[in-house]
């Protein structure tokens, strides 16, 4: 019975995720925030259950894959292509192309298959990331739109290429060559989570002054602390 333990949680992930897609399609931004947060939640404990069970297996494997793709490949998308959807009409001159520009939200999700698949592949992403994770990708996207939404800071067509080039840099970071520490953890000891504990009480101080969007900059803290990381390794 323990050994299906993980798989569950991994269908609940999926399950999640498959309500996140509907969501972002009724433009409900608070539920699609709501649920891949769930869906993350459950792709951390499948993780740990299947360590903690020694539950491991092939199919739990590609299982975690596909469902990942739809809770944080997918669903995401999809919110990024409703919001710059409600601000097409503006975004160029050129009326003709504008109704095509949302659909540059799913290179997001062509890009977390690729990353998805790369990882399965990868011998070197056993206890570490080769780049940013499609959880941390999904987390900066839907806290980063649901934050912004209403706000007058930017104009909607500012907004709207800001975003576009957004898409085209966390595309980027999902593939590239860049070591990014993992949140999955062998023990709760300071030693050797130093990275991990800094990140989590960023995030948590973030989250208190900035609501939603300290989420984003924690991704953005992450990415950051990674490449410095690796940085000051490299020259060791």
């Amino acid at each position: 019975m323990k050994k299906h333990i993980p798989n569950l949680l991994t269908s609940l992930n999926l399950y999640s995720g498959c309500i996140a897609c509907v969501m972002a399609f009724q433009g409900e931004y608070f539920w699609v925030v709501f649920f891949i947060i769930l869906s993350a939640i459950f792709d951390f404990f499948d993780g740990f259950a299947a360590r903690w069970l020694k539950a491991y297996s092939p199919i739990g494997k590609e299982l975690d894959s596909l469902a990942d793709m739809v809770s944080f490949g997918v669903a995401p998308s999809l919110m990024v292509f409703n919001y710059l959807s409600r601000y097409a009409a503006d975004l160029t001159p050129l009326t003709v192309i504008n109704p095509y520009i949302p659909y540059i939200a799913f290179i997001l999700a062509v890009f977390s298959a690729l990353r998805l698949a790369k990882f399965n592949v990868d011998e070197r992403q056993t206890t570490s990331f080769i780049g940013l994770n499609t959880p941390s990708n999904a987390l900066f996207w839907i806290s980063f739109i649901y934050g912004i939404q209403g706000s007058e800071v930017l104009s909607p067509t500012i907004m709207g290429y800001l975003i576009i080039a957004l898409i085209f840099v966390f595309s980027f970071l999902m593939i590239a060559e860049i070591p990014m520490f993992s949140l999955k953890t062998k023990g709760f000891g300071i030693k050797g989570n130093e990275l991990r504990y800094l990140l989590i009480v960023f995030i948590v101080a973030a989250t208190i002054l900035l609501g939603i969007l300290g989420i984003t900059l924690g991704v953005l803290f992450y990415i950051a602390i990674s490449i410095f990381s690796s940085v000051i390794k490299t020259d060791k």
